[in-house]
């Protein structure tokens, strides 16, 4: 896992980033028997099931930064480690929050999850969204921060014109996912319902929410598209949504397809464009990069060899500590000998002042020069005495 603690703009490419909503009345219930589930079949190499408060407070990996704390809205915090192809380990964080400003029809928790391979991340891979949530319909985790949005699904774009344009803004301001608009050119029968994003690898799937266009939607949502985000929808084709606010070296053009077919067979020349797509530089959306630190300095679940290791980096800092403190007692002690040294000097045996000695430069200096060579090693321990 990467360690460096700068700024980042992009999202790295070792890194996959999700955000959602749990409508579930346990959210952490169901993330407890997925992970259990998936280390007894060998799937995982662990997890940890962590209080956030706790957590803040235990022995972390790499050092930790303030900003390193999931926050005081955290409910939970997952950690799960495993491995992909060729043994290359990932580490992954799921957090779950507070509601903040929750209504009575939507009780749902908010989740992020953050991870991080050792190498370049490969849509070929496991989702890490399925190591923490269950992959069934009957769970439902997968709400975007958007309501009525969700993954695994086709969403159907609102038909009100001004309730349409809203819903496109708050689908691409800020977001964690790759937005793709289908038109339908007529109504498709059960199988060309089913999702295009179901024929995505794993690991690119729980990152793009498909729309879909009714065939009477086909100039409303075109005006809609082009008005807000400078893009075009194709009759009964399909667009990837730019980011907003819009890239400039976004080609809209390029990333739209002008001819789906729903009827249930793969569409190729759009999966190419949403994995093209999502290779592009990516601005962390809003949130992503406080995710992003947590993992990478707040992590604790780790392996035996970095136990070991971590071990090794303590005794050595804590031998280190004794050892300036034992040279520190050491100094102390003779710069209180040198003193008592001193004050004899001037003293008779019962504490008296000694009457004064002939003048001379030695015996003038001498006592003080004790005294001083005492304090002066204390201060500095490398100095040399002339």
């Amino acid at each position: 896992m990467a360690k460096n603690s700068s700024t980042t703009t992009t999202v790295p490419g070792t890194v996959w980033l999700a955000r959602g909503r749990h409508l579930g009345t346990d959210p952490e219930q169901d993330v407890r028997r997925n992970l259990i589930a998936l280390k007894a079949a060998g799937v995982l190499d662990d997890f940890a099931d962590l209080d956030p408060v706790e957590a803040s407070r235990s022995t972390v990996l790499y050092p930790r930064e303030e900003s390193a704390a999931p926050g005081p809205s955290a409910r939970r915090l997952f950690e799960a480690r495993w491995r992909v192809a060729d043994g290359v380990m990932v580490r992954a964080q799921l957090t779950t929050y507070e509601h903040r400003g929750r209504r009575a029809d939507d009780e749902a928790v908010s989740w992020i999850l953050a991870a991080e391979a050792e190498l370049p991340w490969d849509f070929r891979w496991p989702s890490p969204a399925t190591m923490f949530w269950p992959d069934s319909d009957r769970v439902a985790w997968d709400h975007d921060a958007v309501p009525g949005v969700r993954l695994r699904t086709a969403n159907r774009l609102p038909a009100d014109d001004s309730e349409l344009r809203r819903h496109l803004r708050d689908c691409t301001r800020d977001t964690w996912y790759i937005h793709v608009v289908v038109h339908e050119a007529m109504t498709p029968d059960a199988s060309g319902q089913r999702p295009v994003s179901a024929f995505l690898p794993p690991s690119l799937r729980h990152r793009v929410v498909e729309h879909r266009a009714t065939p009477a939607q086909a100039e409303t949502a075109d005006f809609a598209m082009k008005r807000e985000l400078g893009v075009r929808m194709p009759r009964g084709g399909a667009v990837i949504l730019p980011v907003h606010p819009r890239g400039r070296d976004h080609d809209a053009e390029h990333f739209s397809v002008h001819t789906v077919f729903l009827d249930g067979s793969e569409p190729t020349e759009l999966l190419a464009l949403i994995e093209e797509f999502a290779n592009l530089p990516r601005p962390l959306p809003d949130g992503a990069e406080q995710a992003l630190t947590q993992l990478r300095k707040g992590w604790h679940l780790l392996t035996p060899d970095e136990e070991l290791t971590h071990a090794q980096s303590m005794a050595v800092k804590y031998a280190e500590a004794l050892d300036a403190m034992t040279k520190s007692c050491d100094l102390y002690r003779e710069a209180a000998d040198a003193a008592q040294a001193a004050l004899a000097e001037f003293t008779t045996g019962g504490g008296t002042p000694r009457s004064p000695a002939p003048e001379t430069p030695k015996a003038i200096s001498s006592p003080l020069n004790a005294l001083r060579k005492g304090f002066d090693r204390l201060r500095d321990p490398n100095r040399q005495d002339v």
